[in-house]
């Protein structure tokens, strides 16, 4: 399995922007796609975002898309989110995983596709 920490959450105003980290170790992170996916109180986890294991494809869910971009290092294990254009309904606990199949081809968008899955950073965008 892959070990999963998520860090750069925190306290932004609408209209900021706030980069998140996801550091990875364990199994093979170049040969596997991760995404970030988001929990806000009450409500189900929902994908914000996916990358191929190359870094080549990329896939947004359309409430983030034009102001999220999701990009990896994969010499440094670590997946990034750059979020701009903050809005508070951008409110949440995010979560980075990583797909539990290799190399694939389509980026996954579903959460039953993705295996391991990181402790959580709150992100909280104040109006």
């Amino acid at each position: 399995q892959v070990q999963l920490v998520e860090s750069g959450g925190g306290l932004v105003q609408a209209g900021g922007s706030l980069r998140l980290s996801c550091a990875a170790s364990g199994r093979t992170f170049r040969s596997y796609a991760m995404g970030w996916f988001r929990q806000a109180p009450g409500k189900e986890r929902e994908f914000v975002a996916g990358i191929s294991w190359s870094g080549g494809s990329t896939s947004y869910a359309d409430s983030v898309k034009g102001r999220f971009t999701i990009s990896r290092d994969n010499a440094k294990n670590t997946v990034y989110l750059q979020m701009n254009r903050l809005k508070p309904e951008d409110t949440a606990v995010y979560y980075c995983a990583a797909d539990s199949k290799p190399a694939r081809v389509v980026v996954a968008t579903e959460r039953y596709e993705y295996r391991d899955w990181g402790q959580g950073t709150q992100v909280t965008v104040s109006s």
